[in-house]
């Protein structure tokens, strides 16, 4: 890696990893999982929310936005381009917002919409010249392989880049990394989720994502779903979406820190569109053969009272948390949840 020094102002010890003064943090997209990160860093002090950008705008204040407002805004007028007094709407509302703010972390927050969003989204840090930390919570394995190929550039930007870090991929795949400690050989990794959402408007990104997996669909047939037809085969599946063997970068991320090959695992569950509680409990099976020959299984389950929005931002700052650190002592690049422990946020 290289050991270039970063010129980030974020005051983070190499010894305990104590954040002294907040990291500046921003937030690209708007829609449910950017909101609920606006809730999740607000009683956050370690971490301070300066910046958010949507489709049509953005919003900046150095001393910290306020949610509530945030939130009130976008629900009214369709844009935090609005929001009187630090708002300012844009057609280029990334691009301009890399260069207007101050900013020690970004969560992106966006749907890879199409596939080949996010890369584009991280060209974009790169041709800037902006120097930080980038945290996602990417799905598919192609995405995360379109960052791979950016690994060089990240690293010679001084970028730190942590990838798949939302619920799964990120704290499954963590804890999958981590139980896979008691064997000798993995046979098996299995992700099971349930996501219990009361209304899909909420949340249609990220449906439309889900959607994408499902048999005779695809991400470009998925993005050009109109809301009204996304109702209609919502309305055909009583608003469950059942998902198998999706293409998730679960898979190259255990492979990629030696876990085992891709191809021994596999993601799926059942998504409700129309109920808070979750059709099922969350889980991730790791079986594998102990050193003593024995053939068991590890299973972690998270609990049925937290959401995704929880899930994947409590992570996902976790994680940014952890990029900070590594920014510090000069070490960028592209990083996955398996690779690296998140640090909890205060």
């Amino acid at each position: 890696m290289s050991e270039k020094q970063s010129t980030s102002p974020a005051n983070v010890t190499t010894a305990d990893s104590l954040i002294t003064t907040p990291v500046r943090v921003g937030v690209l997209g708007f829609g449910g999982l950017g909101q609920a990160a606006a809730r999740v860093l607000a009683p956050k002090h370690e971490m301070s929310w300066v910046a958010a950008a949507d489709q049509k705008g953005y919003a900046y204040n150095a001393a910290g936005l306020n949610p509530d407002a945030c939130i009130a805004t976008y629900a009214s007028q369709g844009s935090l381009g609005y929001l009187e007094p630090t708002g300012t709407l844009s057609n280029h509302s990334i691009s301009d917002l890399i260069e207007q703010a101050s900013v020690d972390g970004y969560f992106l927050a966006l749907p890879n919409l199409p596939n080949t969003f996010m890369a584009s989204v991280a060209r974009q840090f790169i041709q800037a010249g902006w120097q930080g930390v980038l945290v996602d919570a990417l799905k598919r394995t192609s995405a995360v392989e379109q960052l791979l190929e950016l690994q060089a550039e990240l690293q010679a930007a001084g970028i730190t880049y942590m990838t798949g870090c939302g619920a799964t991929p990120g704290l499954l795949t963590a804890a999958a990394a981590l139980a896979a400690q008691s064997y000798a050989e993995i046979h098996q990794v299995k992700i099971t989720f349930g996501v219990g959402i009361a209304n899909w408007e909420a949340y249609r990104a990220t449906i439309r994502e889900d959607i994408a997996h499902l048999p005779g669909y695809d991400v470009e047939r998925a993005r050009a779903m109109s809301d009204a037809e996304v109702e209609a085969l919502l309305e055909k599946t009583n608003g469950i979406l059942s998902l198998e063997n999706m293409e998730h970068a679960d898979d190259v991320m255990l492979e990629l820190a030696g876990i085992c090959p891709r191809d021994r695992v596999t993601v799926g569950g059942i998504v409700d569109t129309r109920n808070a509680k979750k059709p099922l409990s969350t889980n991730v099976q790791v079986t594998g053969r102990t050193f003593e020959g024995k053939i068991s299984t590890h299973t972690f389950t998270l609990g049925d009272g937290t959401s995704m929005a929880a899930n994947v931002c409590g992570p996902a700052f976790g994680y940014l948390k952890a990029g900070v650190s590594l920014h510090q002592r000069g070490i960028y690049g592209l990083f996955t949840a398996a690779e690296v422990m998140p640090q909890f946020v205060k």
